[in-house]
């Protein structure tokens, strides 16, 4: 019997989702081994001839229409990349990003002509793509951002910063939020899509250094003056962004939810491997009885978060996934595999402790999975709420 063992439920389950789940465990067996893996954290990003032969294998834009070039599929199938990824220690590539959190506010909110614009490139790696909503002085309190759009003819003056962008460091294509009211609060944030290479004033910031995730690129952006054609407001409409953001948010801790748990398999299978292997005491690790007991609490934490993870994604492909619940699955998953990694360093001992163990990089890595995409304190608010 394998460390996690939890079957599909029937609505996960048919050929073509098997089929896929294979097609991407090839991509990465054959793309993304150790060396490429060192390779991305070394240099702090991964490289954009990686995302064109992602696109080239269908992986990017799964859930992107047929129309704008996508494959037009449902959210399990970013769910299976999202799974394997992080069962392959491979989630320094920000698929996620890219396709799940980034690209719906496009084929959702943009109009005809800005999905035609965009999309396809997104879909062969051509465009990266990005979110610009953190500011120094607004995180989790988007309200408070201080980025402003002013129109000025058919254009947009914007200047402002951002800061923790993911994909910043190579992104082509930012959608970005910014107050086109500012006396408007919340009704007052429109999200524009800026083309880097087609502007004047967009500068990026060095490359910040992070506790973990080495390998996913995040950065500053700086806007002085920069106009954007105000053909580039995303809908057409100015006000509707924090709409927009609010409406994504559950799908993107869900998106989060789902990275989490394909790391906290993968560390608990190879934990298995290692204490079945490591020579203790006349037996093995895990022969001791205290090692079953760890095993045995961290499988069962994997497997009622999964179980929830399963029930939630049924939610949301039926478009019944609420806030609430969606934070519970983000707030429980990735608390789950922070203490399921956890358990599992601390039975590989010393070798546990070294860079070069998958384990100690995945330590690293879940780490920020407790703090982007709202922090569980944040979550624990919106649960509240629902009481």
């Amino acid at each position: 019997m394998s460390a996690f063992d939890l079957p599909r439920p029937a609505f996960m389950d048919d050929e073509e989702i098997r089929m896929f789940a294979d097609s991407v465990d090839r991509f990465l067996d054959t793309n993304a081994g150790p060396a490429t893996l060192t390779q991305w954290r070394e240099q702090g990003y991964v490289e954009q001839d990686f995302w064109r032969k992602a696109g080239d294998a269908g992986i990017l834009g799964v859930s992107i229409p047929e129309a704008y070039g996508g494959s037009g599929l449902d959210f399990r199938y970013d769910a299976v990349v999202m799974e394997r990824q992080g069962r392959k220690h491979a989630l320094n590539f920000a698929f996620s990003l890219h396709s799940t959190v980034v690209a719906p506010y496009i084929y959702h909110y943009a109009t005809e002509e800005q999905c035609k614009a965009w999309l396809p490139g997104a879909v062969s790696g051509d465009t990266l793509l990005a979110v610009a909503m953190t500011e120094p002085g607004a995180g989790s309190d988007l309200q408070g951002m201080k980025t402003t759009a002013i129109r000025d003819g058919d254009h947009y003056v914007i200047n402002g910063q951002k800061t923790f962008i993911s994909n910043g460091h190579a992104c082509s294509l930012v959608v970005l939020a910014a107050k086109t009211d500012p006396s408007a609060g919340a009704k007052g944030i429109s999200l524009f899509a800026v083309e880097v290479d087609k502007v004047e004033g967009f500068e990026r910031g060095r490359l910040l250094h992070k506790l973990g995730q080495e390998g996913r690129d995040t950065a500053e952006l700086f806007f002085t003056d920069m106009r954007v054609p105000a053909e580039n407001l995303i809908g057409g409409v100015e006000g509707q962004g924090f709409r927009m953001l609010m409406e994504q948010l559950p799908k993107e801790r869900l998106v989060i939810a789902w990275q989490a748990m394909g790391m906290m398999e993968a560390a608990l299978e190879i934990t298995v491997e290692h204490a079945k292997q490591r020579k203790m005491f006349g037996g093995t690790l895990f022969d001791q009885q205290n090692t079953k007991f760890k095993l045995a609490e961290c499988k069962t934490r994997a497997t009622v978060a999964k179980t929830f993870l399963y029930h939630c994604t049924e939610q949301l492909l039926a478009k019944k996934l609420d806030a609430a619940t969606a934070s519970m699955a983000k707030l429980f998953v990735t608390e789950a595999q922070a203490f399921v990694i956890d358990e599992c360093l601390q039975l590989f001992g010393g070798y546990g402790y070294m860079t070069e163990y998958p384990i100690a990089e995945m330590y690293k890595d879940a780490r920020a999975f407790r703090i982007y995409g709202g922090a569980s304190e944040i979550m624990k608010l919106l649960i509240a709420r629902s009481i």
